[in-house]
């Protein structure tokens, strides 16, 4: 297996059990981040999985390395110093309202960060992937600046890039996003990027009139460098009830997985980061551009049954599950 490295912001998750946020008295704790939630796939998946932030030098700081530890994430790149631990709030999604999140960040010990503090660790020794995302960029100028460092020392020790959009109009605008992914994605090799990407942060023409294939080709013009771009496609039935289809672009080919029925959705936050971690899986296992599209679909639909930020399911669980396409008791 490989030896992968996810660098980004963990926080303290403070979600709503059915109830409205300005009404509610009593949250679930849970942490979780989209680079942190890859690093425990992968882990999960059986490959050696560091993670890289900083968290405060105090004891959420040292429940996130618990947490991490935990699913069998290695955190020797876990620095801790700084202000505080970032949080946000999620107010559940019922019916027909959707989710919302508030966040509570400003300050926080990542998001501080104004230099290589894993400079002297050898942060790449080793690793054959690393993971990134389009959350860290938007938490500063000065964050858009270090991580392209970062992507330039990785490159230069022949490690493959990947990145995922994951915008957050929350935490920037779209043309800041815009400037800042002209900077990243020439150095990217994987790339998570969906339609509404293409049209409002990529600026491909006339996004919103061309198939995802057409976008996926149009992306890849652009910039050659990249190997491989994988999205979902979401039809919302209701807050708890999705359904879902996997899409990736490889070697200039275009392939989906069948559509999975999720009723009765326990927790969708993370499912983006569950389909990450099963591509990167796939793209490291060598399983075949289809093989790889069917297992990330599964991974992230499984991941839509358990609380919390992070997929919990095994490689020999998602494999199950793609065998047997029920929910039958395992005896």
């Amino acid at each position: 297996m490989a030896k992968v490295l996810t660098l980004g912001e963990i926080m303290l998750r403070l979600s709503t059990v059915e109830s409205r946020l300005a009404e509610t008295s009593e949250m679930q704790a849970h942490y979780g981040g989209g680079e942190a939630n890859v690093a425990i796939s992968l882990a999960n998946f059986g490959h050696q999985a560091y993670f890289a932030s900083k968290v405060p030098d105090n004891a959420l700081g040292l429940a996130v390395k618990h947490h991490l530890n935990r699913f069998g994430v290695h955190t020797d790149y876990l620095l801790f110093g700084g202000q505080r631990l970032g949080i946000y709030f999620l107010e559940q999604g019922f019916g027909i309202k959707a989710a919302n999140v508030v966040y509570d960040r400003a300050y926080s010990s990542f998001s501080q960060m104004k230099e290589n503090e894993w400079e002297r660790l050898d942060l790449f020794a080793g690793i054959d992937l690393f993971h990134l995302s389009g959350i860290t960029p938007a938490l500063s100028p000065a964050w858009v600046e270090l991580l392209i460092k970062l992507m330039q020392e990785a490159k230069s020790r022949k490690v493959k890039i990947s990145f995922d959009i994951n915008f957050r109009g929350k935490l920037w605008s779209q043309a800041q996003a815009s400037v800042a992914l002209k900077q990243i994605l020439p150095y990217v090799d994987y790339l998570s990027a969906g339609k509404l990407d293409a049209q409002y942060l990529l600026g491909i023409e006339n996004a919103q009139d061309l198939s995802l294939e057409q976008c996926y080709q149009e992306i890849k013009k652009r910039y050659p460098n990249i190997q491989v771009i994988y999205s979902t496609n979401r039809t919302i039935l209701s807050a708890k009830h999705n359904q879902l289809q996997g899409t990736i672009y490889s070697q200039n080919q275009y392939y989906k997985s069948e559509v999975i029925d999720i009723p009765d959705i326990i927790d969708r936050v993370g499912g983006g980061d569950a389909y990450s971690a099963g591509i990167l899986h796939g793209l490291l296992s060598g399983y075949s551009a289809q093989e790889i599209v069917n297992f990330a679909t599964a991974a992230s639909a499984l991941k839509h049954m358990v609380y919390g930020d992070c997929n919990q399911f095994t490689l020999e669980e998602v494999q199950a599950y793609l065998k047997n396409g029920s929910s039958k008791i395992n005896r």
